[in-house]
């Protein structure tokens, strides 16, 4: 964003309004983060010049033609590998229909739409997280849900405010596996986001035997939250994952595919082949490293089954450089008997940096 023409000061950014941005000196490294990819794209496609969106190897590797597609249709010009938008005159409102649900793909249009000549709606085949409205209306957007259609009108300005950003439900959800699987757990996560479109595997879990109860609960800049507590399971129970319920947490399933491994019975995790294109493939690196500790998981397209419950040993594993897998399989080296080494643990960096100091803590 500095390189875009905003300025920003440790949390503070002093925007440069809706067409206030400039050209950068060189291309836009978005890291590993798709979703700053994506959303960007969004952003800087009504612009009158053409910007560059790289990242690292794996996310050069993910699809952009998802977002692409849209872009043009609205007008712009956008094209990849690799990812290019901007350049061109202004952008068409229209309404899309997505075939496969992306909240970030979403969010792009949303943004994009906001620079149209008219208005602009996304019809989703499934609910998705909804942070991107909330923010546009909490700023001033016009901004209509209607079920499955999200309509956003052209804006002239966005107003400025103060947000203080809940805990990740994504993030959370490592602990709440892990303390229930774990005899004798009891942790308190506190200011945990609980948007609706976000606690599916909060439900999940809690048919499957976990104990997990919210206190507290309030809002913070628009977005419900509560704490968490979450005590040891005290008795599993079988749980099922298919069809578009994957796409609700499709973050949490490589932790999901842990706690399965200790439910008892078949748990089929399926409708989740979107892990195939995340910063791994998931769906495979997961199969691997579990059943290098001893667990009974068989890869499908688009998903896992596993047979549980399994005695899991320490082994050596990897991580297939990405943070969520990394930490999966921490979880699963905590139920483990023996040490478990994960190679390249050094990618939770990217979303969760203190994560092995709480776990040490935790321990």
């Amino acid at each position: 964003m500095q390189e875009l023409g905003a300025e920003l000061d440790g949390a503070m950014l002093d925007g440069r309004g809706l067409r206030g941005l400039h050209r950068a000196q060189g291309p836009l490294d978005c890291g590993n983060s798709g979703t700053t990819m994506r959303l960007l794209a969004g952003l800087l496609a009504a612009r009158e010049f053409e910007s560059e969106l790289i990242g690292d190897e794996s996310l050069s590797r993910r699809p952009m033609d998802r977002v692409v597609a849209p872009l043009l249709e609205m007008g712009a010009r956008a094209s990849w590998p690799p990812l290019r938008v901007g350049g061109q005159g202004p952008l068409h409102g229209f309404d899309h229909t997505m075939a496969k649900p992306s909240a970030q793909v979403k969010s792009a249009i949303l943004l994009a739409g906001l620079f149209a000549d008219g208005a602009t709606s996304v019809v989703e085949p499934v609910k998705t997280r909804d942070h991107t409205e909330l923010m546009l209306q909490a700023m001033g957007a016009t901004v209509a849900v209607d079920g499955l259609r999200v309509q956003v009108e052209p804006a002239s300005r966005l107003e400025p405010l103060d947000f203080d950003i809940p805990g990740d439900i994504s993030a959370a959800a490592f602990w709440l596996v892990a303390a229930g699987l774990m005899p004798g757990s009891r942790v308190m996560l506190e200011g945990v986001g609980v948007n609706p479109t976000r606690t599916a595997f909060i439900d999940l879990l809690l048919g499957g035997g976990f104990q997990v109860k919210f206190s507290r609960p309030h809002f913070v800049s628009g977005e419900p939250v509560a704490d968490l507590e979450v005590s040891a399971a005290a008795e599993l129970r079988s749980i099922q994952v298919r069809g578009d319920m994957a796409a609700e947490m499709i973050d949490e399933l490589p932790v999901l595919a842990v706690a399965a491994t200790q439910i008892p019975g078949r748990t089929v995790i399926s409708g989740a082949a979107e892990l195939r294109v995340k910063e791994s493939n998931r769906i495979e690196a997961m199969e691997e490293g579990l059943v290098a500790m001893g667990a009974d998981v068989t890869a499908v397209e688009d998903g896992w089954v596993i047979n549980g419950p399994r005695y899991l040993e320490g082994a050596r594993v990897s991580s297939h450089g990405d943070h969520r897998v990394a930490m999966a399989l921490a979880v699963a080296g905590l139920i483990a008997d023996g040490r478990t080494e994960i190679d390249g643990a050094e990618c939770v960096e990217i979303s969760y940096p203190e994560f092995f100091d709480h776990l040490e803590y935790l321990c």
